[in-house]
């Protein structure tokens, strides 16, 4: 929220109070709070008819300084609040020197030195600033109608870059933006968005937190444009700075405090295929639709059903439209009898028609008005209501009926909606409506995952996830909402899916050839290869179905292609997925994050890394044409064979069935024979891909539950490649790009 008119006058009707000096301080052994007058005090009588704002500085984490900024401390709290796993004793010390107090742990540092001007100072332990919030940077802010709210500005340095905020389709650049965070329903070509984040990343090696979970206010060197101002309708705000140095680091300890996704199941990483939306289907169409991707030789992981497996008019009650699927369980048993695993749509919204509405407000188990009716519209559902996920008993009555579809044979949920969540009702816990508005998607997405780790076991739980906040990342998968289907949304998508992952969520997908409107077959099949290049892989539309075959036979190919690939590419996809679940660091990376050295990659937003050593750049052209940017080294085309050097942009052209794909300088890339399909067995026929550069690595591959079934040590010395396993004696192979191989051959296979 803008307050201010240009740098010198507030906007009309706008009243700001700063944090101006240190009228009283009190020291603690890992905390501070220190007690700021909002004017310079030179009598006593200037202590009179004035405030303090009260600045409470302490560490919920190592190497995480929070900060507490509150005008008025008698305001009743409602919550909810963002549940911090990692919250706990920081390892902070506080040490005083004359007027100057610090406070450290690990790698960072805050310092407020009393005989200056109000200023709170961020650094890491060898004094290099990183930012610092001074004479505007902490205040209230009243307004003529009554609103009252906390600001905080923190600086941005000359050319820091900021990233992150929720899952964004604007540009992967924050700064110059405005951006409230807060859940909307719009598609991924405005500026709303349903994965909001108030967490941002900056490339001057640290991250700031606000632990808020209603509406938060992001200037980003926007209003001021030497800072990031953040602010908040509210008495309180707190704020956690995180630090770096490397991007890596700051989401590693962003996800400590905040979780760190589940491991998804192997067969997940597979293709999904679902009936589309508003198409017609019944098990005919369904089964034709798997004889034919068979019948092409395109193996298929996932079957999903959209909205229409239920009765027009009743969603969400979990029950059959028996006249389309008069046998749901004889056609799941089928679907299953050739490998399929099986996705359910469902929303969290109860139409009045369902006999669960009756039931529900029986229970009350939705969410009513002040004056006790129970909230309704028409939007979406004929008198709709929504499931008040705060009162427990509901929380069970919705995986109670959600029980019946996994005793089918139902393997995971598509938690579709979640965002248009009303603020004009009381809810079962008294939570506070705006606060509840953004946090309702949390208690939603955990309701159904753990319901499914419950009934499925430990890491096979999974859900297909559009709405988001703080904390989502534990509950994968997330997908990126309704995009068009063109060359310019699917560039929009990726910009969005690379915003989430610089936010702390290790796993994202996206509808493959985009879900409004018929996309042209170029579209379809230039995003086939993207989509298979994802951490997770889904053919869903809108009106029209998404079978490659509708989109001729080059589509057909390649999607056959990419999916063989992508088996192909699991035990090196799975050991990326295990490291999301160890460190928060994402399988879909910006180029940044692997690259924070290399001012070229700061700004990348067309193509990123798939796990630490694949560079993917997506062709947005029917004509094929793609710059890409290579960094140092020399860079392998894992379809091709052939080499490029960086640092340094190319211009290439691609045909249908490829694309930039290189492999980084110096990797050990593990590749199984395995085909036919993501969870089968890595290690037969394992083939080790070695490209040129300095090698001396250990890589591991991983078994179904993410634990070690393998490891190999691979070293060069000039052109002599030696590899050994341990944890198998399984003869595997290695493959050497740029001369040189085991032994000194091009190609062998080794017998531990």
């Amino acid at each position: 929220m803008k307050f201010t008119d240009g740098f010198w006058l507030m906007r009309e009707g706008v009243h700001a109070s700063y944090a101006t000096e240190v009228r009283d301080l009190h020291l603690s052994a890992d905390h501070f709070t220190a007690y700021a007058s909002v004017k310079r005090v030179r009598s006593r009588g200037d202590t009179l008819n004035s405030a303090l704002i009260t600045v409470e500085c302490f560490s919920p984490a190592e190497g995480v300084i929070g900060v507490r900024v509150t005008h008025h401390a008698g305001k009743a709290h409602h919550g909810p609040d963002f549940a911090l796993p990692g919250d706990g004793p920081g390892a902070a010390t506080v040490h005083s020197d004359g007027p100057v107090v610090e406070l450290t742990t690990g790698p960072l540092r805050l310092r407020l030195d009393r005989s200056r001007p109000w200023a709170l100072e961020f650094t890491d332990t060898e004094g290099r600033p990183l930012t610092s919030s001074g004479g505007k940077g902490t205040a209230f802010v009243t307004t003529d109608d009554g609103a009252h709210h906390m600001a905080v500005q923190l600086a941005l340095g000359v050319g820091e870059n900021v990233y992150g905020l929720g899952e964004r389709f604007t540009p992967f650049v924050k700064n110059g933006q405005s951006v409230d965070i807060w859940q909307a329903d719009g598609g991924t070509s405005s500026e709303q968005a349903y994965k909001n984040i108030p967490f941002y990343l900056s490339s001057r090696g640290y991250g700031v937190f606000v632990n808020h979970p209603g509406k938060v206010s992001f200037e980003v060197g926007s209003e001021s444009v030497g800072q990031v101002q953040f602010s908040v309708e509210d008495q309180s705000l707190e704020y956690y700075v995180v630090a770096g140095p490397t991007p890596k680091d700051v989401l590693t300890r962003y996800t400590a405090l905040t979780g760190r996704p589940a491991l998804p199941p192997a067969w997940s990483f597979g293709l999904w295929l679902t009936t589309s939306f508003t198409t017609d289907y019944d098990e005919a169409t369904v089964t034709s639709f798997v004889d034919g991707m068979a019948e092409r030789d395109i193996p298929l992981s996932v079957f999903h059903f959209d909205c229409f497996w239920m009765r027009a008019y009743q969603w969400s009650d979990f029950q059959w439209d028996p006249d389309t699927f008069p046998d749901p369980a004889g056609m799941l048993a089928r679907l299953k009898e050739r490998g399929l695993r099986i996705g359910m749509w469902i929303n969290p919204y109860i139409a009045q028609k369902s006999t669960l509405f009756a039931e529900g407000m029986a229970g009350d188990y939705l969410v009513r008005r002040p004056n006790g009716d129970i909230w309704q519209w028409d939007l979406w559902q004929p008198g709709m209501a929504l499931v008040d996920f705060t009162n427990p008993a509901a929380r069970t009555w919705f995986q109670d009926r959600l029980g019946p579809l996994l005793d089918q044979g139902v393997d995971c949920f598509k938690t579709d909606f979640g965002e248009r969540v009303p603020t004009d009702v009381v809810w079962h816990d008294g939570s506070d409506p705006e606060r509840m508005h953004n946090y309702y998607a949390q208690l939603y997405n955990q309701t159904v995952f753990e319901l499914l780790e419950k009934e499925r076991g430990p890491g096979e739980a999974v859900l297909f996830a559009r709405s988001a906040t703080v904390g989502g990342q534990r509950f994968p998968v997330h997908w990126g909402g309704d995009c068009w289907a063109s060359f310019e949304a699917m560039a929009e998508s990726l910009r969005g899916g690379l915003s989430l992952s610089l936010s702390g969520f290790g796993f994202w997908s996206h509808d493959i050839g985009g879900f409004e409107g018929t996309p042209a077959p170029d579209v379809f099949t230039r995003w086939l290869a993207f989509g298979l290049l994802s951490s997770h892989s889904r053919l869903h539309g809108s009106d029209s179905y998404r079978v490659p075959w509708e989109f001729g036979e080059e589509a057909v190919e390649v999607a056959r292609r990419f999916t063989r690939l992508k088996h192909r590419l699991m035990p090196y996809l799975y050991g990326a997925a295990v490291e999301a679940r160890t460190t928060g660091v994402p399988v879909m990376r910006p180029m940044l994050l692997e690259f924070p050295d290399d001012p070229a990659c700061r700004t990348l937003d067309r193509q990123y890394m798939l796990g630490p050593d694949l560079l993917v750049a997506p062709v947005f052209s029917t004509e094929g044409e793609v710059e890409v940017y290579l960094p140092a080294g020399e860079w392998t085309h894992l379809l091709t064979g052939e080499t490029a050097t960086g640092p340094g942009w190319r211009r290439e052209t691609h045909g249908y069935d490829s694309l930039p794909l290189y492999v980084r300088p110096g990797t050990v890339l593990p590749m199984s024979a395995e085909e036919e399909r993501p969870d089968g067995d890595w290690l037969d026929g394992l083939t080790l891909l070695v490209t040129p550069g300095p090698v001396d690595r250990t890589v591991t591959v991983p078994d179904h539950r993410g634990e070690p079934a393998a490891a190999f040590h691979v070293t060069r010395s000039g052109d002599v490649v030696r590899a050994t396993a341990t944890g198998t004696d399984r003869p595997y192979g290695v493959r050497v790009v740029g001369g040189g191989a085991a032994g000194g051959a091009g190609e062998v296979t080794v017998r531990p």
